[in-house]
């Protein structure tokens, strides 16, 4: 899984910590009960992930899921494997209780917004017809 998110992040071109960093990371957040991970393909040699992250929120009465990561190797791709594992995630996030999932997509990553608004994700505030927006600010170097 280590090694799926450096391709991820080497693949989008976003800056990635090294891999005994991503190690240590992972390790500590999948001992925390509200985040988990799911694997596609064989767990010695996946062929995709996704990591959902589950915290409180006013908005609904479970926990809010966030899809931190949903990646599939370039090579599996159009296979449905991404497909299954959104609903394997979304089956897992509901048997915990969970009333909202949240996904942040970059604008200039059309295929993504596709995928997503595929399986019914918007990006528009619902009643209004205007875009979400997420806001980032790093608090630390990796």
């Amino acid at each position: 899984m280590t090694r799926l998110q450096i391709d991820f992040d080497t693949e989008f071109d976003s800056p990635t910590p090294p891999f005994e960093v991503l190690l240590r990371r992972y390790r500590s957040l999948l001992e925390h009960p509200d985040a988990f991970v799911l694997l596609a393909g064989r767990a010695e040699q996946p062929s995709g992930f996704a990591l959902i992250t589950l915290r409180p929120t006013i908005y609904c009465d479970g926990p809010l899921a966030v899809l931190d990561e949903l990646y599939v190797l370039p090579t599996l791709r159009d296979r449905g494997i991404g497909t299954q594992l959104l609903q394997r995630a979304i089956d897992e996030v509901l048997a915990r209780g969970g009333g909202q999932m949240h996904i942040n997509v970059d604008e200039i990553d059309t295929g993504t917004r596709r995928f997503y608004d595929r399986h019914g994700f918007v990006n528009i505030e619902p009643g209004t017809d205007y875009r979400m927006l997420c806001y980032i600010r790093e608090l630390e170097e990796f």
